[in-house]
């Protein structure tokens, strides 16, 4: 584990500085509240670029580790490290705050100080949940994200706003009330709270879990995970959070909160519990695949277009879990690249559905039609992001699915061909959408004059643009720093694995990982890098 500095501290708390200097502005001192947090929240994002540095692809372990001890007793302490999992959705939540504050600076006008304090602490709890290597800390920060994110929708929302703020709030605590039970037995057990311990002595056998306190370990983390994600059939808090919450709490949820599941189970489930979990992959793979159809499905008929974008976010995410629960090398990177497409993507159409909410204040789709000619630019904006979101190749939902489908493919065909409808009813529901809000004639006068996207619209719609149309052409850059851990995660979970199986006369399941898993991480990325070279050639003289 390489030592160094503070920096991950520093990514942590500086946004609860810049919300401790909000409280010295006036209430009436809008303009330089606005400009105060935007300019917090784009230094942290530069701060969090500094990580590309230290983190060395396919070095395996954390980097950049912070150790001090804490409380002692219980032997709490402050942990924190970051890898190639972690590091692009650190960088991810330090991109898009500064772009929820561009998408709030016209759509807040009461308590505007306080959204802002609200939208730094947010950052900070999510940030916190990435980097912690501490069960308890981890606990703390995944707690600390929760109570802004409701005050977000339940202050700043729209109409039902105090009752999906309730629904969000309890939807959240019942998980976590389950993963807090499930950190207590592990202290009982190992007598640590400390994530890398407490794998080091489960792995090397110092304690053993039978098959059933196992899974009921399992159980307790994932329900948690599975409730943020949200995974079929517990995803019926997302739609109405995003409808009621704000453009900038939509924004954050969909970008970077639900991310927050997926990356528990590959942090928590499967490296703490390997035999678990692949003794549940089979169901969560079902649920995911049912929830890749159904939300497709749902979005297909929804005539609110921000819960069509929020049940879209359903079946995107139903992707990721399968490919994080197919314990195959492709598959596992392309779930977390997918994490963060989606949430460039899904942000961006946040953003767009949000401009039209300030200059029409309704979300039905029915109230628009033929704005391509009022609002030429911003329709151009919009047909580019569906078509990302959709995953057209050389877009960076293309990269993603691509990986997962071919990974899931070679474990399970049938998997694969299931989920594969995921990507048709995707193109079905957004061309649709598309068609109905932008092209035929107008029929509400009001559409007629409404504004295109002011300047400052215009350049976050580019910072959207420019990162979609990157991603998509520069996948390596990030498939190199992700497949080390990957790897590292894939290879714990099937070596403990075999050895349960082994003692229990037991032939483990073929995940698919001998055919690629034995490659060095460099090779297997520069062989993905030039058969995606080769695919956009193709489609590109096509």
């Amino acid at each position: 584990m390489a030592m160094s500095g503070h920096l991950l501290s520093i990514l942590i708390f500086f946004p609860a500085f810049g919300a401790l200097a909000l409280l010295f502005l006036r209430a009436d001192d809008q303009l330089w509240i606005r400009r105060l947090t935007f300019v917090v929240s784009v230094v942290e994002f530069l701060f969090s670029l500094i990580l590309l540095k230290p983190v060395t692809i396919g070095a395996p372990g954390y980097s950049l580790v912070e150790y001090k001890p804490w409380i002692t007793a219980p032997p709490i302490n402050y942990h924190l490290g970051v890898d190639g999992i972690s590091l692009f959705l650190v960088i991810l939540t330090t991109f898009l705050t500064p772009l929820c504050v561009m998408a709030s600076w016209n759509g807040v006008h009461h308590r505007i100080k306080e959204f802002h304090v609200m939208l730094l602490l947010l950052e900070v709890g999510i940030i916190g949940v990435f980097l912690a290597l501490d069960l308890f800390l981890f606990f703390l920060f995944w707690e600390v994200m929760l109570i802004p994110m409701a005050f977000l929708i339940g202050i700043w929302g729209h109409d039902r706003r105090i009752y999906d703020a309730v629904k969000f709030f309890i939807y959240t605590m019942f998980g976590s009330a389950f993963m807090l039970v499930g950190i207590l037995w592990l202290y009982n057990l190992t007598g640590s709270l400390d994530l890398p311990a407490i794998q080091s002595l489960l792995q090397t056998g110092v304690y053993h879990l039978s098959p059933r306190a196992e899974m009921l370990l399992f159980l307790s983390f994932f329900l948690a995970f599975a409730i943020k994600v949200p995974l079929f059939p517990l995803h019926t808090w997302l739609p109405d959070a995003h409808v009621e919450a704000p453009t900038a709490g939509s924004i954050i949820l969909a970008g970077v909160l639900l991310k927050m599941g997926t990356y528990g189970m590959m942090r928590f489930c499967l490296p703490l519990f390997p035999e678990a979990s692949h003794r549940a992959a089979p169901w969560v793979a079902i649920l995911a695949i049912i929830g890749i159809i159904y939300g497709a499905l749902v979005a297909l008929v929804q005539p609110n277009l921000k819960k069509l974008v929020a049940y879209s976010s359903v079946s995107h995410l139903g992707f990721v879990v399968l490919g994080i629960f197919t314990f195959h090398a492709i598959s596992m990177q392309g779930a977390v690249y997918q994490m963060l497409a989606h949430g460039i993507s899904t942000g961006a159409l946040f953003f767009l559905v949000g401009m039209l909410y300030d200059r029409r204040h309704t979300f039905e789709i029915s109230e628009y039609g033929g704005l391509c000619a009022p609002m030429p630019k911003f329709a151009a904006f919009f047909c580019f992001v569906a078509l990302s979101s959709m995953g057209l190749p050389m877009l960076n939902g293309f990269v993603g699915e691509f990986l997962i489908l071919l990974g899931t493919y070679q474990v399970h065909w049938t998997w694969a061909s299931w989920a594969a409808t995921g990507v048709i009813l995707s193109a079905c529901y957004l061309l649709w959408a598309y068609q109905r809000v932008f092209f035929g004639e107008i029929t509400r006068q009001k559409n007629r004059e409404l504004p295109d996207a002011d300047s400052r619209e215009y350049w976050g719609l580019m910072a959207f643009a420019v990162v979609i149309l990157w991603m998509g052409i520069g996948s390596p850059y990030f498939t190199r720093r992700i497949a080390a851990p990957v790897d590292a995660l894939i290879q714990q979970t099937r070596s403990h694995f075999a050895e349960e199986a082994g003692r229990r006369g037991l032939q483990p399941p073929h995940h698919g990982t001998e055919q690629h898993g034995g490659l060095a991480p460099e090779f297997r990325a520069a062989s993905l890098a030039a058969g995606f070279r080769d695919l956009h050639g193709r489609v590109v003289s096509r």
